[in-house]
């Protein structure tokens, strides 16, 4: 199976983004005034959820919310049905739950395996969006304030002589399986400052100003493990709004075994066999965060070899 097609965690949406409507308000406040409209409301990054999961809210409900909803973005359409998400960061967590007619609020991350990959992708991506709202409230070129605008796709600077547009940020990261060269087959892992004893995890690191994705590779395995590698070849990317992050993983050759860690962001780093790694799986350890990426290139690589 081509790796570079398979969805992973937070992605897959099931909404038609419907980019022409976001410059289209007077459509957009039509749809908001919709009965059958869905509001996914959220605080302070956290879904509210019942017994079943996030809540949908439609109707009467969905209306109170939007109505008390420091800011509010339009998602896209589900097959006809407009779907906004709400921010209730401006009440406390008892008063957003009850308004909402939600039990409590919970991180989606925690609710991966539970969801359908399409929603936790919906949720993730409305996360993303007002965590961005609330983080861009002035312009970052002259101060004034920025005012929502495109559906919550964009602010816009109020200062009567700048006007900027202020578009989501998105912050791309790296992440590598690194293969010792030679047999017998063996593959990096490192343990990274802050992480609990025999916590170990794939290497990664963000992409600077002025790199190609292989190059800030090539940069990070350099300069946290001392490892200088080739063979870089791009396996998959993963949306990662947490909060506005885009993993892409990759894979490389080390042209040595030898390992240098930095001590700052890394620990210690040393090689693993695939039987280690089977070992690690058998007594109940996981292979990285089960909705990352990193996950998803070890298990690859577990199963390329008997």
């Amino acid at each position: 199976m081509d790796t570079a097609e398979r969805v992973l965690a937070y992605g897959g949406g099931w909404l038609d983004r419907a980019g022409p409507l976001r410059t289209d308000p007077t459509r957009l406040n039509a749809l908001r005034t919709k009965s059958t409209t869905v509001v996914l409301p959220l605080w302070r990054d956290r879904c509210l959820v019942d017994a079943d999961g996030p809540v949908r809210l439609t109707a009467e409900r969905a209306s109170l919310v939007l109505s008390a909803a420091s800011e509010t973005v339009f998602l896209g359409l589900d097959g006809d049905v407009a779907v906004f998400a709400a921010d209730l960061s401006a009440l406390t967590e008892q008063s957003a739950t009850e308004m909402a007619g939600a039990a409590r609020s919970v991180d989606v991350r925690a609710l991966v395996g539970r969801l359908e990959p399409g929603d936790a992708a919906v949720q993730a991506y409305a996360r993303g969006l007002l965590h961005w709202h609330r983080q861009q409230r002035f312009c970052g070129t002259c101060g004034a304030p920025a005012v929502a605008d495109g559906g919550g796709h964009v602010r816009t600077c109020s200062g009567a002589e700048c006007g900027r547009l202020l578009f989501p940020r998105i912050e791309p990261a790296i992440i590598v399986l690194v293969e010792a060269p030679g047999s017998p087959g063996r593959c990096l892992l490192a343990r990274h400052a802050g992480a609990a004893e025999d916590a170990y995890s794939t290497l990664a690191g963000f992409v600077e100003v002025g790199e190609s994705l292989e190059d800030a590779v090539r940069r990070e395995m350099a300069e946290e493990a001392g490892v200088t590698v080739t063979d870089v070849t791009y396996q998959g990317s993963q949306a990662w709004p947490f909060p506005a992050g885009l993993m892409v993983g990759f894979r490389a050759t080390a042209t040595s075994d030898e390992v240098r860690v930095d001590g700052d962001e890394l620990l210690e780093a040393r090689w693993f066999t695939r039987a280690e790694l089977r070992d690690r799986v058998a007594s109940g350890r996981t292979l990285g965060r089960v909705d990352a990426i990193d996950h998803r290139l070890l298990q690859d690589w577990l199963a390329a070899a008997p």
